[in-house]
C-alpha cells in the first residue's frame, strides 16, 4: 500500500502495524491511537492530512517520515495543503454564548466517540446554536465531518496542547 497524503489511519495500520509505535514516538498526541473507540471510530476516516494537523506536522512532512520508515521514496513538493487554518480571523458568531461545553479528551477517556456525541448534542440545539469542543488536540476528522454537514465551524489553538473548536448548528 502507498501512503499517501489521504490514506486513512486505519488502513495505514492494518496495512504496516509497526507504525503504530512509530507514530507514537513522534508525538505524545498520536498515544489517543490506543483508544479502542478512537480506532473503532475516526481512525477509520481520519487521513494523515488530519492527523498531520492533529500532530502539529505538515502533511507532506508527517507522510514522508512514514514513507521512509516503510521504505518507500519521498513525495515531491506538491502534497495536499490543509484545508482548514488554525488561529484565522474568528467569525463574530463565536462571542456567542455556547450551548454546549464538551471536553473531548474525557470522552475519549470514556471510551466514548467524540464524533458520535457531538452529533447527537447537535441535535438537540436549534439552528445557530453553537457547541464548544475543548481538546488538547486539533480535531480535524470531526472538524471536516461537520463542514460537509453545512455547519459553521472555527478552530482555534487557545495555548499549546489547548484547542477550542466551535460549531454552530446549520
Amino acid at each position: 500500500m502507498e501512503i499517501t497524503p489521504k490514506t486513512k489511519v486505519n488502513d495505514l495500520l492494518n496495512a504496516y502495524p509497526r507504525l503504530e509505535a512509530f507514530l507514537m514516538q513522534l508525538n505524545p498526541k498520536y498515544k489517543k491511537l490506543k483508544n479502542p473507540v478512537l480506532r473503532r471510530t475516526v481512525a477509520k476516516i481520519a487521513t494523515l492530512t488530519q492527523v498531520a494537523k492533529i500532530g502539529g506536522y505538515e502533511p507532506l512532512e508527517l507522510v514522508n517520515r512514514l514513507r521512509k520508515e516503510v521504505g518507500q521514496p519521498p513525495l515531491g513538493e506538491s502534497g495536499e495543503k490543509t484545508e482548514e487554518s488554525v488561529n484565522e480571523e474568528a467569525p463574530a458568531w463565536i462571542d456567542k454564548e455556547p450551548g454546549v461545553v464538551v471536553d473531548a479528551n474525557k470522552l475519549l477517556d470514556e471510551e466514548k466517540n467524540p464524533l458520535a456525541e457531538v452529533t447527537k448534542m447537535l441535535k438537540g440545539l436549534q439552528s445557530g446554536e453553537i457547541i464548544l469542543i475543548e481538546s488538547d488536540f486539533l480535531p480535524s476528522p470531526l472538524i471536516d465531518t461537520f463542514k460537509e454537514q453545512g455547519h459553521d465551524v472555527y478552530a482555534k489553538e487557545a495555548d499549546k496542547n489547548r484547542f477550542f473548536t466551535y460549531i454552530r448548528k446549520k
